[in-house]
C-alpha cells in the first residue's frame, strides 16, 4: 500500500469525569446524536458489544453501517465503517491519567483508497465530538 492509503491520526481529551460516567455515555448509543452534532440519526442492532452492527446518518449523507468489533467496559469500543475497499476503524479508549482526571482518545485507522482524504473528513469534527462528551461527562459526575 502506497501512503495514500493508510491514513491514522489521534485525538484525545482530558476531564474530571470518571471512566463509568463516560462508559454510561458510550453505551447509551441512540443518545450519541444529543452530544455528537456529527450524527442525525442512528440506530443499534443489538447489545453495546462486539458483533453488534449501528447503522448512523451523519447530517445531509447518507446512512453507514458500522460494526462494533471490540469492546471493553470502562475501557475502550473500536468500531469498524466499510465503505467499499476502505475501512475506518475508531477506537475511543477510556485512560486514567491520576486522581480524577480521565483522559479520553479517539484513534482513527482508515485503510484502502482514498484514505488519506476520507480519514481527515471523518476525523474532522472529533475535537469538538471530544469537547460535548467532556461537558456532558462533567455534568453528570456532578449530578446535573
Amino acid at each position: 500500500m502506497d501512503d495514500d492509503n493508510v491514513w491514522r491520526h489521534e485525538y484525545a481529551i482530558e476531564t474530571s469525569a470518571t471512566a463509568a460516567t463516560i462508559w454510561s455515555i458510550f453505551r447509551d448509543v441512540p443518545g450519541w446524536k444529543n452530544w455528537n452534532a456529527g450524527i442525525e440519526q442512528i440506530d443499534i442492532d443489538g447489545p453495546f458489544a462486539a458483533g453488534t452492527w449501528f447503522t448512523m446518518k451523519p447530517p445531509g449523507e447518507e446512512a453507514l453501517r458500522s460494526q462494533l468489533v471490540e469492546v471493553r467496559e470502562n475501557a475502550c469500543f473500536v468500531d469498524e465503517t466499510r465503505v467499499g475497499d476502505l475501512a475506518i476503524l475508531v477506537a475511543h479508549r477510556i485512560e486514567s491519567v491520576g486522581p480524577a482526571r480521565t483522559r479520553v482518545v479517539y484513534a482513527v485507522d482508515a485503510r484502502g483508497p482514498q484514505a488519506s482524504e476520507i480519514g481527515p473528513a471523518v476525523a474532522s469534527d472529533f475535537p469538538e465530538v471530544l469537547a460535548s462528551l467532556a461537558k456532558l461527562a462533567e455534568a453528570k459526575s456532578a449530578g446535573k
